[in-house]
C-alpha cells in the first residue's frame, strides 16, 4: 500500500501536499490512498485536476483518491459529483494529522468547512521536501483583498500570519537538517505580520530570519505585491546579500484603468517606480511579474501597454494567464474579450517574455556565478537564472562557474 499525492498551482499548496503525505503516511498503513490537491486560480486548473482525477482512477482501480486545496473548497459540488473521488478536504482541514489518520465515514465525505471563520495559520512542522533543493516556509495564509478577477480568497479564507518565532524554528530545522535554500511564501506574502502585535512587517521577518539563522546560504521571497513593500523590505533587499536579488511580482496589468477594473493597489508608474529602485539599491536584481491577458473589456491599446511594461520594467521572468471567468467573481460579469483574442494577447506576452530572457540569458555570457545545484544537472544563480551543469553534479551544493553560453531558456556553465 502506498501514499502518493498529486499537486497543482502554487508553492504553498506544494509544501501543504508534503504536510499532508506525512500525516497519511503515518496513519494509512492498510490503504491506497492518492491525495490530490487542486487549485482554483483558473477554470484550466480545475479542468487539468479532474482530468488527472479521472486518469488516476483508471490507473489506480480500488484506490481512495481525496481531494482537497481550493479546488475543494470553491467547487466542492464539481468535485462531490465525480465519482471517482472518495472524499473532499477542505483547506483548513488538509493540515491537521487527524483528517489523515483514517478513512472518514461515508456521511462525512464532504470535510469543507467554512474557511472564512479561521482566524490562525498554522506552521509547518517539516525539514524540507523530498527531492527539492529549495525549501518552502509558508509564512501568511488567505489575503484580505478582493482583486475582481481572483477566487483564491474564498479558498484560503483571509489573511493570517504565522508567529515569528515559529517560522524562525522551521528555517532552523531546515537548515539543521542541511538545507541550503529557504523561499517564504504565502497567498499575500508583503501582508504578514498586519495581524499580528506590534507593527510587523515583511521586511522585519527577512531581517530577523537572516540576523537568527546565521547557517543559511541563502533566502528568496516568492511572488510580492510592489505596493505593499515595507522600508524594512527595501532596506534588507540593498544591504543584506543572503537575501536573493530575485523578486516576482504580482502586476497583472500594465493599464491603469484595467488595474482599477482588476481593483489592485498600485498604477502602472508605481510599478515601474518599483522597480527601478530595486535595481538602484540592488544592480543586477532579476525581477519577473504576474500579467493577465485579454481581462474583460482590455483593448488592444490597453494590452500594448501590459506589452510595454515588460522592457520599461526591465522584467526577465513572466508568468504569462490568459484571462478565464472565475464564477462568482465581479470580473466574471464584465463584457469578455473573445476566447481567440485572449489566447492570442497571451501569446504576444510570452513571446515579449521569451525575447526578454534570451536578452537576459545573453548578457550572463562570460560572468562568474554561484550557483546552487539542483537534481538533473541544474543550478540557480542568485537571481534564480537556471544554469545547465554536468550531469554527474550532485544536488544541494554552492559552485562557482563560468556562463559559456545559454540556449534561449537557461545558461551552460563551461
Amino acid at each position: 500500500m502506498a501514499v502518493e499525492t498529486l499537486t497543482f498551482g502554487c508553492r504553498l499548496n506544494t509544501v501543504e501536499s508534503e504536510v499532508m503525505r506525512g500525516h497519511a503516511t503515518a496513519g494509512a498503513e492498510s490503504r491506497d490512498l492518492v491525495i490530490v490537491n487542486t487549485c482554483a486560480v483558473t477554470a484550466e486548473a480545475g479542468r487539468q485536476a479532474r482530468k488527472a482525477i479521472r486518469r488516476l482512477a483508471r490507473a489506480r482501480p480500488g484506490a481512495e483518491i481525496v481531494v482537497t486545496g481550493c479546488g475543494a473548497q470553491v467547487e466542492t459540488a464539481a468535485y462531490a459529483a465525480m465519482p471517482e473521488v472518495a472524499r473532499l478536504v477542505g483547506n483548513d482541514a488538509k493540515g491537521r494529522a487527524e483528517t489523515w489518520s483514517e478513512p472518514s465515514p461515508p456521511e462525512a465525505r464532504a470535510r469543507v468547512d467554512d474557511i472564512m471563520a479561521v482566524r490562525q495559520a498554522a506552521p509547518t512542522r517539516i525539514s524540507g521536501i523530498a527531492g527539492q533543493t529549495r525549501a518552502f516556509v509558508p509564512v501568511q495564509n488567505g489575503c484580505d483583498h478582493r482583486c475582481t478577477f481572483c477566487v483564491i480568497p474564498f479558498g484560503r479564507g483571509n489573511s493570517r500570519s504565522v508567529a515569528l518565532p515559529d517560522v524562525i524554528d522551521q528555517v532552523a530545522r531546515i537548515v539543521e537538517a542541511g538545507g541550503c535554500e529557504v523561499v517564504l511564501t504565502g497567498v499575500d506574502l508583503t501582508a504578514w505580520g498586519r495581524d499580528l502585535p506590534g507593527s510587523a512587517s515583511l521586511g522585519h521577518l527577512v531581517q530577523a530570519i537572516l540576523a537568527r539563522v546565521p547557517g543559511l546560504g541563502r533566502l528568496r521571497l516568492s511572488s510580492i505585491d510592489s505596493i505593499e513593500a515595507d522600508a524594512a523590505l527595501m532596506e534588507a533587499i540593498a544591504g543584506e546579500p543572503r537575501l536573493m536579488p530575485h523578486l516576482h511580482l504580482s502586476l497583472q496589468a500594465g493599464d491603469d484603468l484595467i488595474l482599477k477594473r482588476m481593483k489592485r493597489r498600485h498604477t502602472r508608474a508605481d510599478a515601474i517606480r518599483f522597480c527601478e529602485a530595486v535595481r538602484a539599491s540592488r544592480p543586477g536584481a532579476v525581477v519577473g511579474a504576474d500579467l493577465i491577458a485579454g481581462f474583460p473589456t482590455e483593448t488592444e491599446a490597453q494590452f500594448a501597454r501590459s506589452l510595454d511594461l515588460v522592457t520599461e520594467c526591465g522584467l526577465t521572468h513572466l508568468h504569462v494567464f490568459p484571462y478565464s471567468p472565475r464564477p462568482g467573481t465581479p470580473a466574471a460579469r464584465m463584457p469578455p474579450v473573445p476566447d481567440a483574442v485572449v489566447r492570442e494577447r497571451a501569446a504576444r506576452l510570452r513571446e515579449a517574455g521569451a525575447a526578454a530572457l534570451a536578452t537576459h540569458l545573453a548578457g550572463e555570457v562570460g560572468r562568474r556565478h554561484r550557483v546552487l545545484t539542483e537534481r538533473g544537472g541544474i543550478g540557480r544563480t542568485e537571481g534564480f537564472t537556471p544554469v545547465r551543469l554536468p550531469p554527474e553534479t550532485p544536488a544541494g551544493v554552492f559552485r562557482e562557474v563560468t556562463i559559456a553560453g545559454h540556449d534561449g531558456r537557461v545558461l551552460i556553465a563551461a
